[in-house]
């Protein structure tokens, strides 16, 4: 099952980079650089003494250059790859435990294996998201500017580092008992 939605997770990818980029329609951004930005109460049905802001502003770019359609792709496509190696790392390490058990050296390293990516994966993965997208919004809006920012779930992060921690724990395990097992 997990095999099949990395497959699914890879398609996906391929698939909405192809599309994505034969596309020819407007290309959208979301920012939060005006968050405490004040509306103008004249526009706005609010009740007296009420002050109102905006949250997010959303920037769009019919006919967008070769460069802004790759930054949009890069804030949708990088996740969509890192599920589904992840998913195949998992898939790797199920298919070990069903195969020779769950206490083995070769399922401890698959889950290290898995947990380094994931923990290094993560960060990567958002600060390529964050960047496509913050760049995106400085090609639309130059008052904003483009720097490095990271988006996306970090904290799989520790889920990343509890796998590589039950790896090296896995991997003790299994060398005590083989110790034991020479010793009787």
């Amino acid at each position: 099952m997990t095999f099949a939605l990395a497959v699914l997770c890879g398609l996906a990818f391929i698939g909405t980079g192809f599309t994505h980029m034969l596309d020819d329609g407007a290309v959208c951004v979301q920012t939060d650089f005006w968050r405490n930005a004040s509306l103008a109460p004249e526009n706005l049905p609010v009740g007296m003494d009420v002050e109102a802001s905006s949250s997010a502003t959303r920037l769009c770019q019919d006919g967008p250059s070769v460069g802004q359609r790759a930054a949009d792709l890069g804030g949708e496509l990088p996740w969509l790859l890192f599920g589904s190696l992840a998913l195949l790392l998992f898939s790797r390490l199920l298919k070990a435990v069903l195969l020779q058990g769950p206490f083995t050296d070769t399922v401890a390293r698959r889950l290290s294996v898995l947990g380094w990516f994931v923990a290094v994966g993560t960060p990567l993965t958002g600060l390529i998201v964050g960047w496509s997208q913050s760049w995106l919004v400085g090609s639309m809006a130059p008052v904003v500017g483009s720097g490095p920012t990271v988006s996306g779930p970090q904290v799989l992060v520790l889920a990343g580092l509890a796998a590589v921690i039950m790896g090296k724990i896995m991997r003790e395990g299994v060398r005590m008992r083989e110790d034991l097992e020479g010793t009787i």
